[in-house]
């Protein structure tokens, strides 16, 4: 018996709407399998596979090195912004695959006959290494913690005297099951240096790992690429100029490239997807962002690999109110979604993620990845310091690319606007509160997707996307609606999502 309830995701986004992921609601379908057996395994591109459907956005308070390590370790991936001098990004990537320990440290190195002069000196370092040199490249005579430093009576005595001697190297594909091992083979090493060709590239501490125990197991030994590397993305322009930033980003082996640019479908974007299809063939190229097909059939036909939607959904970004343009997310992904498939072009959905809920909408909408930027700032992994405010609470900064502030940096090109004498804002700078580790969240976000999936029906991506075009139902939800799917009707409540 057929019944008539709810709506044809055809039926529904054919009606002239734009919609948000918060104005529709799935009807849920029959469970006839465990939780444990949804597969959210993915593709980020035509050729390059994904475990998790999850992707940081290449913004410079969201994705640098430690971003772009931990995503890898999870089994998405990281897209390391480009507002930064090409060699310097290309140093990002270069970091973020130096090593396969998911914590990224930014060693600092001193000869034996140095002396600290104050915990400055330790920089961001858990602690410093000794070197016969005092250099990355020098043989590791020792190390110097913090708390080491600071029970010194003479604090300014040469550091061959206090250090604690050590010889040990771990190898750069030590991953985090080895590293356990390490520790509990050395139990009295506090730290060990990570090396790489010669060269020492880290250091993981037993604290990180203690702490890294205490978390959701990672998924399936991450995003490796064929050298056993980490896979790591980053972001271009569309300009002359960017050629040369590929160069650098070639040599510290970039896995894919995002055409970064708020409105995809211009001459600039055509011209360069042409260009790096033809003179690096093996490297996938992302295009975007596009919110409707007639823009995703043009870059599509360029050549491009996969597809970044979304246009002004962001927390952040104000385009839709600036220039008057965009699309409701839920309606974008759809669209541009239903035209990709049928080319084999795997869709990201930028922008609009607030909960695992608007990710199960986004992927059963027919993306392949959801790509966050607010979900994700305010990590321990995102760039920049946190600030505390009167009442405790930590805080980092989070801007969107648009931004005034952001553009003084170089990111006006995304908008074309960095020939223009005035700049005009598509974006704001405000503040995330402190989320811990991704590390540590986005496992169990990814769990309740897999919940969400259960509850479809969906035991895969491709089961959701074959739903989406058969047997899904959607309905509008109206405002009221909205409030009820929510918390309400509490004096107050107590927020803990893991």
């Amino acid at each position: 018996m057929e019944f008539e309830d709810g709506y044809s995701a055809q039926k529904l986004f054919h009606q002239g709407y734009s919609y948000t992921y918060d104005d529709v609601i799935f009807l849920p379908g029959y469970i006839g399998f465990p939780v444990e057996q949804v597969d959210l395994s993915t593709k980020l591109t035509r050729n390059i596979s994904l475990n998790i459907p999850c992707v940081s956005s290449p913004m410079d308070t969201v994705t640098e090195s430690s971003m772009a390590r931990a995503m890898a370790a999870l089994g998405g991936i990281g897209i390391i912004h480009a507002n930064i001098p090409p060699s310097d990004q290309a140093s990002l990537v270069k970091a973020a695959k130096s090593s396969r320990f998911p914590v990224l440290s930014n060693p600092v190195f001193r000869s034996p006959s140095d002396s600290i002069i104050s915990l400055e000196n330790f920089a961001d370092a858990p602690c410093i290494l000794v070197t016969d040199s005092g250099d990355c490249h020098g043989k590791l005579v020792g190390y110097v913690t913090k708390s080491g430093w600071m029970n010194l009576t003479d604090k300014e005595t040469r550091l061959a005297n206090y250090m604690v001697k050590s010889s040990d190297l771990a190898p750069w594909d030590c991953d985090l099951a080895k590293m356990i091992c390490y520790f509990e083979e050395k139990a009295g090493n506090e730290f060990t240096p990570i090396v790489k060709g010669g060269e020492i590239v880290d250091v993981a501490g037993r604290e990180d790992v203690e702490r890294l125990r205490g978390y959701p197991r990672l998924v399936g030994g991450g995003s490796v690429d064929a050298n056993g590397e980490w896979m790591v993305g980053a972001a271009i322009g569309t300009r002359e100029a960017d050629k040369e930033r590929l160069q650098h980003l070639i040599k510290a082996g970039v896995n894919v490239v995002v055409l970064d640019s708020s409105q995809g479908n211009s001459l600039y974007q055509i011209d360069m997807i042409k260009y790096v299809k033809k003179t690096y063939p093996e490297l996938d190229v992302i295009g975007g962002n596009v919110v409707t097909m007639y823009q995703a059939d043009n870059l599509i036909k360029a050549g491009v690999d996969g597809l970044r939607v979304g246009m002004g959904s962001g927390s952040i970004c104000t385009t839709q109110e600036v220039c008057a343009v965009g699309r409701g997310q839920a309606t974008a992904v759809y669209k541009v979604s239903s035209l990709a498939s049928q080319y084999g072009v795997p869709v990201i959905a930028d922008g609009g993620i607030s909960n695992s809920g608007h990710i199960v909408k986004a992927l059963s909408l027919g993306a392949s990845t959801v790509m966050m930027g607010s979900f994700l700032a305010g990590s321990a992994e995102a760039p920049g310091a946190y600030y505390c405010l009167s009442d405790g609470r930590r805080l980092k900064k989070y801007r969107g690319m648009g931004s005034l502030e952001a553009m003084t940096k170089g990111s006006d090109a995304r908008y074309l606007g960095d020939t223009s004498k005035l700049k005009i804002a598509q974006g704001v700078v405000g503040a995330v509160a402190d989320k811990g580790s991704v590390l540590k969240f986005v496992p169990y976000t990814m769990q309740a997707v897999k919940q969400g999936f259960q509850d479809l029906g969906a035991q895969s991506l491709k089961d959701a996307h074959d739903m989406t075009k058969t047997t899904l139902r959607l309905e509008v939800r109206t405002g009221a609606a909205q409030v009820e799917g929510g918390v309400h009707g509490l004096v107050s409540f107590e927020k803990k999502p893991f």
